[in-house]
């Protein structure tokens, strides 16, 4: 198997420091709690913004700052949400790409989200494809719903992304995809040969969809983003504690972990 690449998905664009008083939420905040991710094990940070007020930013200016204070620490490959939050519009979404990151995330399609609903138009999908194209930025294909890998395989024949894919499976979004072990083999058996993927299971779905992952050879996510608990109502004291655990349960299956360069040559992403 390749090495394990972990994600830690520190912040989302929901969950609040009422609910888990440990989120990162400021710059400094995120920046730090990518540092101890990396530290623990994680090769990748999905970075959600928030503004002055603790409020969903998709605004360039401070994913710039959260870029620019993670690099300062280490090497973690930044990966900026383009999902942003349910009612930011699809240029808001857009702009943290313009910072040309090494990877960003792409969500293929459109779907309920609580009770919301998450909206990707085939416009969407494509302006935003060919943005990433355009700046050579690796996108991250979201996938919440089956039908969302075959959007992602149009935009290859449209010629606006290019194999090898690779997909993140979100799964146990009320309103989406359960997360259920039959629902992450049926996602794996729908991509292409050659893909590489990774899971996000949501809430009580992450631990157990993560130590799928690490057998069958696939990426895990973790982090506050998808889940804020450690056990049942116990609350996690870092996003890096929920990387740590990743690391250990790998590391006693006999799973090496990837570096962020090593996730660099796994994924085909070429340093910045």
């Amino acid at each position: 198997m390749e090495k394990l690449i972990i994600t830690a998905a520190l912040t989302g664009a929901e969950v609040t420091k009422e609910l888990q008083p440990n989120l990162p939420v400021t710059p400094d905040e995120i920046a730090e709690a990518a540092y101890e991710c990396y530290k623990a094990g994680a090769s990748i940070v999905h970075v959600h913004a928030r503004d002055d007020e603790g409020k969903p930013t998709q605004a360039y200016e401070v994913y710039k700052e959260i870029k620019e204070k993670i690099e300062e620490r280490c090497d973690i490959i930044v990966q900026p949400s383009t999902g942003g939050a349910v009612w930011h519009s699809a240029d808001e979404r857009l702009q943290p790409v313009e910072l040309a990151p090494e990877m960003a995330t792409l969500s293929c399609g459109t779907c309920n989200f609580g009770s919301d609903v998450f909206m990707n138009s085939q416009e969407y999908i494509e302006k935003f494809a060919k943005r990433m194209k355009e700046l050579g930025v690796k996108p991250e294909i979201e996938v919440f719903e089956r039908g969302m890998i075959n959007n992602a395989l149009r935009l290859v024949k449209k010629g606006l992304i290019a194999p090898p894919l690779h997909f993140d499976f979100v799964l146990g979004v009320p309103g989406a995809c359960p997360g259920t072990p039959e629902d992450l083999m049926h996602m794996i058996r729908s991509i292409p040969p050659g893909s590489t993927w990774t899971v996000a299971g949501i809430g009580k779905d992450e631990l157990p969809l993560a130590v799928m992952a690490v057998i069958l050879g696939g990426n895990v996510r973790v982090g506050f983003e998808d889940n804020i608990y450690y056990s049942k109502g116990v609350l996690a004291d870092s996003n890096a504690q929920l990387v740590a655990r990743i690391v250990r349960i790998a590391k006693e299956m006999g799973r090496e972990v990837a570096t962020p360069d090593e996730a660099r040559k796994i994924l085909g992403i070429s340093k910045k």
